[in-house]
């Protein structure tokens, strides 16, 4: 068994019980499920039905804010955007939109068509999202194809740290959640991909492509 992020095979197990198992990658600092802990698309389908992501929501606004003010100081309208991994409430393009941004969207369950895996972007949403990738060593470099020199992968998830009760840590219990994320493993992915990276706060890392 690797790493699903960085093909290491040098890791522990970090968490089991009767519902979740987790191996923490020595390498990359990543925490990941086994494979045989992994939903199948049918059962991961139906857990997302069940997020209630309302895009007039004022608290759900008020988590994706930071992202939304990303966007507008550091990419001004025309900046061409895209919500990757949109769900079924795409708060942040909604947000954008309103302000007259154009953003595309793709989600392989809720917006499937993949013409705007065709196109390159100045920036690319992924909100709450890259916890869900089954496969993040694909993932990363297909989305560094998809921006233009100098855009930026703005992302948000929960990161783990060494304080965080991970027995009672609410976010490993979402079955689909299959790779948990770190700072140091935000650093390597940065360093492998070539990305910079900075953070705009505790739960939202950034990977920019340099100019």
């Amino acid at each position: 068994m690797q790493c699903p992020l960085c093909h290491s095979a040098h890791h522990q197990l970090f968490y089991k019980d009767r519902l979740h198992h987790f191996f923490s990658c020595r390498n990359c600092g990543g925490l990941f499920r086994p494979d045989h802990n992994i939903p199948n698309a049918d059962a991961e389908k139906a857990r997302y039905q069940t997020h209630n992501n309302d895009v007039n929501d004022p608290g759900y606004r008020n988590f994706v804010r930071p992202l939304v003010d990303y966007v507008k100081k550091h990419y001004p309208k025309p900046a061409k955007g895209l919500d990757y991994g949109a769900g079924t409430g795409p708060v942040i393009a909604v947000m954008l939109e309103e302000d007259n941004y154009k953003l595309a969207l793709y989600d392989p369950f809720f917006h499937p068509d993949r013409t705007p895996l065709s196109s390159t972007y100045d920036f690319i949403i992924c909100c709450e999202v890259m916890e869900h990738f089954h496969k993040p060593d694909e993932e990363f470099p297909k989305l560094k194809a998809l921006l233009k020199p100098g855009g930026s992968l703005l992302c948000k998830t929960d990161l783990h740290h060494p304080e965080i009760n991970f027995e009672k840590w609410y976010y490993k219990n979402d079955p689909t959640h299959v790779f948990i994320y770190t700072k140091d493993s935000c650093h390597w992915i940065a360093k492998h991909f070539g990305f910079e990276l900075e953070f705009i706060d505790d739960r939202s890392p950034v990977f920019k492509l340099p100019a």
